[in-house]
């Protein structure tokens, strides 16, 4: 069993902060834990603008404070992300947000990340894979 909180993550290797200085996230469960996914908290910032790409990953994400505006590449549609909303890349959707207020969020991820990635060019997370115990 693990027990830990997202005060204590703060400030250590699994709290990241973009290169970009658009959002920092608190990866509380990762790869290393071998249990298939990850989660995080993460804060998007107001007035950024974050595009992003899951060509390697699954995402789900809920918000919990603040409010931003997603729109899907893919399709073009916009739509309003505000306390109690999800939204799911399955189809590794081409992405931005446009944040309003503060964003926070908690976002799961499969395959779960090693909590070294951030976003490249491209708005891709690498596929990084953390090495098989023996």
């Amino acid at each position: 069993m693990i027990v830990r909180s997202f005060k204590e993550i703060e400030g250590t290797d699994r709290h990241v902060k973009a290169a970009s200085g658009t959002w920092e996230s608190k990866r509380i469960v990762l790869a290393k834990e071998r249990v298939g996914f990850s989660l995080h908290e993460t804060i998007l910032y107001a007035g950024t603008e974050t595009s992003m790409w899951y060509a390697n990953h699954i995402e789900a994400v809920v918000c919990v404070e603040g409010e931003a505006e997603l729109t899907d590449h893919e399709t073009g549609q916009s739509h309003t992300i505000t306390p109690g909303t999800m939204y799911l890349l399955d189809g590794h959707e081409r992405h931005t947000l446009k944040v309003k207020e503060d964003f926070r969020c908690i976002c799961v991820f499969n395959p779960p990340v090693t909590g070294r990635e951030d976003h490249d060019e491209s708005g891709v997370y690498p596929l990084l894979t953390e090495p098989e115990e023996v």
